[in-house]
């Protein structure tokens, strides 16, 4: 479990260090933009950390009902942010909020791999 909870902390600030750079790059072509990324890139984690802690929960209580609502809110909130960037800039600031949002599962993904064929090799 402190393998676990060392990658959920290492994708965090791996996570907020690449959002803050690709943000701050695109700051002088698109402020909304921007801020678009970066927003994503806090929704993702939020994400990803609600979703962990509702399989730990699942894994503990196995109650799969209270999973599922869970996770029907968590779509349903992360889902409305996009919009309203798109409503009120330019509609690829959409794709901008969504390149941030799915930075911590790929970033979780890499260390999980890179941590597995770490594993295999010894």
């Amino acid at each position: 479990m402190d393998t676990y909870y060392a990658r959920k902390r290492t994708m965090m600030l791996v996570s907020l260090t690449a959002g803050a750079a690709v943000g701050l790059a695109g700051v002088s072509f698109s402020p909304i933009g921007a801020i678009a990324e970066f927003t994503g890139v806090l929704c993702g984690i939020a994400n990803a950390l609600l979703s962990m802690r509702g399989n730990e929960r699942l894994l503990g209580h196995r109650s799969v009902a209270a999973f599922v609502l869970s996770s029907v809110l968590r779509i349903a909130l992360f889902g409305i942010v996009p919009v309203e960037f798109a409503l009120h800039g330019p509609a690829w600031t959409m794709a901008a909020y969504y390149g941030g949002f799915f930075t911590p599962l790929l970033v979780y993904a890499l260390l999980s791999a890179r941590h597995l064929s770490t594993d295999s090799n010894t």
